[in-house]
């Protein structure tokens, strides 16, 4: 949907300060809203891209917090009516951050969390690969989320599925027990192993036993 690799995701920006941009980025998102509706969806993602920085360096430059708040107040009033729309179709949009290196302005938790603490009916998306690069830890970001985590996505640091690299899952997941998570983890990794079957398979189980194991700890604490 929003990634550089598709014709048409140049004009997908809901930060732009171009003005045609924006209300192709809105139709965008209503036409994704009402598709999703169709299909029985409850859930849809959005990401705020915005135009390139001219000799911003991402690797190394930053961004004051009041710039970012700046350009990130410019887009409550499209998502107060997009969030709406969402809602009279009976679902509800989850706003994801992404690292630096794909957007400057709404890249961490707190970003996302301000956005959203301003607009009703829209939630938050967690994904460790992002937060990985952006956060300081894993357990804050999340227990910050409490009230407004709508969805998950799990991909490991490179990109891989979780358990081949070296996120921390065991504190995701037993962060997001913490909090009384109980909504969906969608796997969102690049699989390029020729035995990808197997790959997927791993990563599901890998998780499945922390979840597993967390909960009967849990559960074990609480007994005694």
């Amino acid at each position: 949907m929003w990634g550089r690799a598709s014709k048409n995701g140049g004009n997908r920006k809901l930060l732009s300060e171009d003005q045609n941009v924006l209300a192709i980025s809105e139709k965008y998102v209503s036409d994704c809203i009402r598709m999703c509706s169709e299909l029985g969806g409850k859930e849809m993602n959005i990401c705020l891209f915005a135009d390139d920085i001219a000799d911003f360096d991402k690797t190394h430059g930053t961004i004051a917090a009041e710039r970012i708040n700046q350009i990130l107040r410019r887009v409550l009033p499209m998502l107060g009516k997009l969030c709406k729309e969402a809602k009279d179709h009976g679902l509800k949009l989850a706003l994801e951050p992404l690292n630096r290196y794909s957007t400057p302005y709404c890249a961490s938790a707190a970003d996302a969390l301000a956005v959203a603490k301003q607009v009703d009916n829209l939630g938050i998306l967690l994904d460790p690969f992002h937060m990985n690069i952006e956060e300081d830890s894993f357990e804050d970001a999340i227990l910050a989320f409490r009230k407004h985590l709508l969805h998950t996505h799990f991909a490991d640091n490179n990109r891989r599925m979780s358990g081949f690299a070296h996120i921390d899952f065991k504190t995701i997941v037993t962060s997001l027990q913490k909090i009384g998570y109980n909504g969906y983890v969608s796997f969102e990794p690049n699989i390029a192993e020729k035995d990808y079957e197997y790959a997927t398979k791993k990563g599901i189980e890998f998780v499945k036993q922390i979840e597993e194991t967390s909960r009967h700890a849990a559960a074990s604490k609480v007994r005694t």
